[in-house]
């Protein structure tokens, strides 16, 4: 007779609602203030890019070189390895290593760069002529961004929103290892190191369906505002 115990510990599926819904929420929390960070810097970063390179409306080699640099190493490192390498900042910016304002710090880090190289790429896809039209036309360089850099490019905007949107879910996920809180925590703490498999099954279904929601929302999004 074998000396090892195999214990039951799978949560019952009619408690795994009370547990899942308030993890939930504290993943749609985490990601909605990072969302609001990286689009307000992100896209201000993403926008000087393109404007200060050869096609933009202010081009400065030296700024985009600068710029696109930092983009490129924040884009380098994996988010695991990134968020372990900040702690020691993470800590001096919110006092903790853990909860929602200790993974805040690492995914806004993360996020930043990604959404910033989305832009970019968002308005390089405009026909150069419009910006020169802009000119003529006497308008202002914060102008044509606003009217015409950003309103013609807006499906593509919005596609790059939804992208690094569902990428900050999967970070949120992978912050749970810090016990950030979420859904990625709860996986973690009962469906890993308690081997509940219900847990560990609902958190991976909670997940898969959250972010295929998300994507159909921001494909028609997208689409209905290409035909607009």
């Amino acid at each position: 007779m074998s000396n090892d115990i195999v214990l039951n510990n799978n949560t019952p599926w009619a408690e795994i609602p009370s547990m899942i819904l308030p993890a939930y929420l504290e993943t749609w929390t985490m990601v909605g203030i990072v969302m609001i960070l990286v689009i307000l810097i992100g896209g201000v970063i993403g926008i000087t890019l393109f404007n200060s390179s050869e096609r933009g409306l202010f081009a400065n080699t030296k700024l985009y070189g600068v710029l696109n640099g930092i983009v490129n190493i924040g884009r380098s490192l994996p988010f695991l390895v990134l968020m372990a390498a900040i702690i020691p900042f993470t800590k001096w910016v919110t006092g903790t290593t853990i909860g929602i304002s200790a993974a805040v710090v690492p995914m806004t880090i993360a996020g930043i760069p990604f959404f910033a190289r989305l832009v970019e790429n968002a308005l390089n896809e405009l026909p150069i002529e419009m910006s020169a039209v802009g000119r003529v036309s006497g308008g202002t360089s914060l102008q044509i961004i606003q009217h015409v850099q950003l309103r013609e490019s807006l499906p593509s905007l919005v596609s790059a929103v939804t992208l690094n949107l569902i990428a900050m879910i999967e970070y949120s996920a992978i912050a749970g290892t810090i016990g950030a809180g979420g859904i990625g925590y709860l996986a973690i703490l009962y469906g890993y190191q308690r081997f509940d498999h219900h847990i560990m099954i609902a958190t991976i279904i909670t997940l898969i369906v959250t972010i295929q929601i998300v994507q159909f929302i921001g494909n028609r999004l997208s689409t209905s505002l290409k035909h607009a």
